[in-house]
């Protein structure tokens, strides 16, 4: 490991065409507090979490990913990473500086090998989170994102060798979980088009997931597949669509893990091992509930904010 390798996935940010609807059933219904609003650009926290935001939504033409945002531990941190992504001959898109946005911070974007805008941040303001009530079934934090990938080992190389992400476990040859810390996954690739798969918030615990889950059912959002249990990570998941289209999970319970011990575990993929429970597909639901992958409209194009 070294010095400038990513401590934790910041936010993440997505661009949207009815930017206004968006909004406000991120902050009404999935449970988001919004912190900021710069023209037409939103940034939204979870309540319980010291992090300045972890969702960003912006008014855009075409729906798209516009940005994977990691953290690492200091500026000079940054300033490694920007010279050591430069070396290897990737497409930095701005040198590092002062960052706007919430928290501010000091960074630099790039595109990965897809395509994908990613930004490398450090010294962002933390915000003052507040205790969950007992059932308040919001959000705690972000968990993950998941992305399709048209060469998933191409991808993995890519974060492994540039950004000192960790492999946790393989789904056969089709999917791979990444990690940067303890957290089981921060980060996974599935095959398809270079585009975004989902976005997962980590509820506090199972009790608080379906507690969620209800309330999101009750106020008609679209549940794709769940409530379940994967093998790889162990945690609970449910996957609902955004007004957008886009896919957005609550998990709860996702593994932590011993970095002086753990071993990654390739997985037969199979019905038992994407979900160990079988619920989640009991009343229809299922990966192919959630839409097929489309290959995003903003790849090699750097967001404006």
């Amino acid at each position: 490991m070294s010095a400038d390798d990513i401590v934790y996935l910041r936010y993440v940010g997505v661009g949207v065409p009815d930017f206004r609807n968006e909004r406000g059933w991120v902050a009404n219904v999935w449970g988001l507090s919004e912190v900021g609003l710069d023209a037409e650009t939103a940034y939204f926290a979870a309540a319980s979490s010291p992090n300045a935001y972890v969702f960003r939504v912006r008014a855009a033409e075409q729906r798209c990913l516009d940005v994977i945002a990691f953290a690492v531990a200091s500026e000079s941190a940054v300033e490694a990473k920007a010279q050591r992504l430069a070396a290897s001959g990737v497409k930095l898109l701005s040198e590092p500086h002062r960052l706007a946005g919430p928290g501010g911070g000091y960074g630099f974007r790039f595109f990965d090998v897809d395509g994908r805008t990613v930004e490398i941040s450090s010294g962002v303001t933390e915000r003052s989170p507040r205790a969950l009530n007992p059932g308040e079934s919001i959000p705690a934090g972000l968990s993950h994102v998941v992305l399709h990938s048209p060469n998933i080992r191409q991808s993995v190389a890519f974060y492994e060798r540039n950004l000192g992400f960790r492999v946790s476990d393989w789904l056969g040859d089709f999917m791979c979980f990444l990690r940067c810390n303890s957290v089981h996954h921060c980060l996974a690739f599935i095959p398809g088009p270079a585009c975004l798969n989902h976005v997962a918030f980590e509820m506090r615990d199972l009790n608080e997931m379906m507690r969620g889950v209800s309330r999101l059912v009750k106020e008609g959002v679209v549940l794709g597949w769940g409530p379940g249990r994967h093998t790889a990570g162990n945690n609970c998941f449910s996957y609902f669509l955004a007004p957008s289209g886009n896919v957005l999970e609550y998990t709860a319970e996702v593994q932590r893990i011993d970095e002086t011990t753990w071993k990654p575990t390739v997985y037969k993929p199979s019905p038992e091992i994407t979900d160990q429970w079988g619920t989640g597909s009991l009343y229809g639901g299922g990966p192919q509930k959630l839409g097929a992958p489309v290959l995003d409209p903003g790849l090699w194009k750097a967001p404006p904010v």
